[in-house]
């Protein structure tokens, strides 16, 4: 029953017509808040000399990685809503599989390494400068993009090497790795194996380090005579931390989950390919004096 697949076809979250629009809408808003949101953070970054520092220049990274990782999947999804088609071709599938696992991995990273920078920031604010050194940061991000791109390659070259039954279907709203694997009629074990290796790398090991970095940072706060001050950067990591806890725990959840396909896990795949990336703006940046007044100065 084997044949060379052409297209696959992307059930998405509703076949109901009735639906549509409201699904179109919805996440056209949403994609639209996230790109411009994102644009205006690396637009201030950009524009203002005083916010050329470490925490900004990871930021202004994380707002890139976002926009590109928002864009794998929604335009795409958006295209086949308003032309009424839910089909993909089997290159197209490769490419925005490749390419989600690309940003993805690099989100995972950046907001890693700027947990580590909030924690040297708090906890051994003398060295600060010393340790953020311009090389590192940028070593840093090289790493990022450099992991990523490797597992990326790798995971799509062993994708080319399958070959599919005559089901084609996606019960997806985009080509999602484990749910393409499961249409594969020859051995996808290394495929498997290399999935579950890297999210541990890329899942587990980082959040596991931001934890670390926060549990560090909170004993660090408790030490601070001021009530405002306590009070201040408490409600700072608070909300950091419940943008990591949603795009680390949902993403995971998804990758390791047996039912990722159903209704939650489908909910759970918007939470952090969609719904953080239009959150990180306001958490990491909007609500930032710097870049407020970065903002207005350009605008």
């Amino acid at each position: 029953n084997q044949t060379i697949v052409s297209e696959f076809l992307l059930l998405g979250f509703s076949q109901d017509s009735e639906h549509q629009p409201i699904l179109f809408g919805l996440f056209l808003s949403m994609y639209l808040v996230t790109v411009l949101g994102n644009l205006l953070i690396i637009l201030a970054v950009g524009s203002d000399s005083h916010l050329h520092t470490p925490m900004y220049f990871f930021l202004s990274n994380l707002s890139f990685a976002d926009i590109c990782f928002t864009s794998t999947t929604v335009p795409k999804m958006l295209v086949n809503i308003q032309t009424q088609s839910k089909s993909i071709t089997y290159a197209g599938c490769v490419t925005q599989m490749y390419f989600f696992m690309v940003f993805g991995g690099v989100d995972t990273f950046l907001l890693t390494v700027m947990a580590y920078d909030r924690f040297v920031a708090i906890c051994h604010p003398l060295n600060y400068i010393v340790i953020m050194n311009p090389w590192l940061c940028g070593c840093l991000v090289l790493v990022s993009w450099f992991i990523s791109l490797s597992y990326s390659l790798i995971q799509s070259l062993l994708m080319l090497r399958l070959s599919f039954c005559t089901n084609w279907v996606i019960p997806h709203f985009y080509c999602e790795l484990a749910q393409a694997l499961m249409l594969a009629c020859s051995d996808t074990s290394v495929n498997h194996i290399l999935q579950y290796m890297m999210t541990g790398l890329l899942g587990i090991v980082p959040f596991s380090g931001i934890l670390f970095s926060y549990s560090r940072i909170a004993s660090s706060i408790l030490r601070i005579p001021s009530g405002t001050g306590k009070y201040k950067t408490f409600s700072t990591c608070a909300s950091h931390l419940s943008v990591v806890f949603l795009f680390y725990g949902t993403g995971i959840g998804v990758y390791l989950s047996p039912d990722a396909s159903s209704w939650r896990g489908m909910i759970a795949s918007v939470m952090y390919t969609v719904v953080t990336p239009m959150l990180n703006p306001f958490i990491y940046g909007l609500r930032n004096r710097d870049i407020k007044r970065a903002l207005q100065k350009v605008l």
